[in-house]
């Protein structure tokens, strides 16, 4: 069963001090939920570098070259038309075709990507049933810490109100 301790922060500083410091003291496992995007918490948070940049190359590429392929197999082998002595098999008229079809191919990738890398659709959250968590789109600047023990949330409650925060929470999947 996942276990989350939330604190919330009333400045983004606050929160940005608060993730250094559980890092720091060995947290690895954070989350922050805030009103508008912050500078940094990236770097902070150590979130590694996505590969949805590599999906859509990949996805492009072998769209594009599965377009060339059926065309050059369509109009050369298997059904030759040799029409005003012009070549059987011509590559720049079929550029048109393989340019679409690898922007339509890298767009269908990445949209599925995204869905799948943000574990979507998912229609709830343990986190919504807080209601002090409702802040965390208006005003507040929560960090959440994932524990496994009761140990481990013992520790992090008292690193979350020794950095600052003004409320902790704990919640549980499942509630």
């Amino acid at each position: 069963m996942k276990r989350w301790l939330l604190g919330e922060f009333r400045s983004p500083e606050r929160l940005l001090e608060a993730a250094r410091g559980l890092r720091a003291r060995g947290f690895t496992r954070l989350d922050t939920y805030t009103p508008f995007p912050l500078d940094g918490v990236d770097s902070v948070l150590d979130v590694p570098s996505s590969r949805l940049p590599l999906l859509a190359l990949v996805a492009g590429v072998g769209g594009a070259a599965g377009a060339y392929v059926a065309q050059w197999f369509t109009q050369a082998v298997d059904w030759p038309l040799n029409v005003g002595a012009r070549p059987l098999h011509s590559g720049p008229v079929y550029i048109p075709v393989m340019f679409e079809t690898a922007v339509l191919s890298a767009a269908g990738a990445l949209f599925l990507g995204v869905l799948i890398a943000c574990g979507l659709p998912r229609v709830t959250h343990p986190f919504l049933g807080l209601e002090v968590f409702r802040s965390a789109s208006i005003d507040g600047f929560w960090v959440a810490v994932a524990v496994d023990d009761d140990a481990g949330g013992a520790a992090a409650d008292q690193a979350l109100r020794e950095l600052g925060a003004v409320q902790v929470s704990q919640v549980e999947e499942g509630e």
